[in-house]
């Protein structure tokens, strides 16, 4: 049966993300805008994405290594505090591809490439404004001063005006359709695949990656239905557990009202209790003889009734006992 499942698995989609970056002289272009340079050749960069993967993700969206710097990419459409501990993941993965176990064991010390891990947020959830690292040790159970091990995220906004789209002629590119596609679905309620081939043509007749869009057309329209069909559920399951969690919120504020009913209506009926006792003119002992309590339990009720007399107002009574 297992074996079934197996081979009717729906494999890992690349989004529009990854195959953009698919092609060496994009890869290079973002990694110019991130650093500043202006490398051209592409024959320099390596890469080394994971090709692996199945319904459930576990694929990195880019990397590679260039100038002895291994750069991990990765965008969200959606907030994930859990990123350092993915690129850890994607990390030992890239390093056992890179580096076999029989060179692990030899008595010099090999070199391995510096890592940096970036992440390209756009979703439309509140998460970071512009730019922000998160880090490894964050996610510890206990803090630590000093981690023996750390991982850190560069985590950048690339919605609006992010500085790094005027820099990256293709990560523009990317938003422009990202943009266009999401206002023709959430503003203009068109079908998915409407909007997306509409947002392609636009972004043709703008001279926005012509070739690109030129390319993989078929295969762009094919993937972003698929993600928005995945964000569907993604939204879907969130709400479940808002409208879970707001539920039981709703019956424990319920379960401690009722609780503190009971309370209130406990210590009332000792109220009137000791009032009508002390009208009586009866000590603190022998009241608490005859209600069968603790003189020091009933205490501050007794000493509020009397406190409260001749006139005996319940509400006095009950603003000194705090209700």
């Amino acid at each position: 049966m297992a074996e079934k499942r197996d081979n009717v698995a729906v494999k890992y989609k690349d989004n529009v993300f990854c195959m953009l970056y698919r092609e060496k002289e994009n890869l290079l272009d973002l990694y110019n805008a991130l650093r500043g340079s202006n490398y051209t050749n592409v024959d320099d960069l390596q890469v080394t994405t994971l090709n692996g993967g199945s319904y459930m993700k576990y694929k990195n969206d880019a990397s590679f290594v260039l100038n002895m710097s291994l750069y991990m990419f990765e965008q969200q459409s959606s907030k994930n505090e859990n990123m350092p501990l993915r690129f850890l993941h994607y990390l030992s993965d890239v390093y056992r591809e890179m580096f076999s176990n029989d060179v692990l064991h030899r008595r010099s010390m090999i070199k391995i490439p510096v890592p940096y891990f970036v992440t390209f947020y756009n979703g439309l959830e509140k998460w970071i404004e512009e730019e922000e690292e998160i880090k490894l040790s964050d996610m510890y159970e206990m803090p630590v001063d000093n981690p023996q091990l750390e991982l850190k995220v560069q985590v950048i906004n690339i919605n609006k005006d992010a500085d790094i789209l005027s820099k990256c002629e293709t990560l523009r590119g990317y938003m422009t359709f990202v943009n266009k596609a999401r206002c023709k679905t959430q503003v203009e309620k068109k079908d998915v695949k409407q909007a997306v081939l509409e947002a392609i043509d636009e972004c043709m007749e703008e001279n926005i990656l012509v070739d690109f869009f030129k390319e993989h057309r078929e295969e762009i329209v094919e993937v972003s239905i698929y993600d928005y069909e995945e964000e569907k559920v993604r939204k879907t399951l969130a709400d479940e557990a808002r409208e879970e969690g707001l539920a039981e919120g709703i019956k424990e504020g319920i379960e401690k009202g009722i609780e503190k009913g009971i309370e209130e209506g406990e210590i009332l009926t000792k109220i009137n209790q000791i009032m009508k006792k002390v009208r009586k003119s009866k000590s603190l002992p022998t009241i608490a003889s005859e209600l069968e309590e603790e003189e020091a339990d009933i205490k501050p009720i007794y000493d509020a009734v009397v406190a409260s007399a001749p006139d005996y107002n319940i509400e006095e009574i009950k603003a000194k006992l705090n209700m």
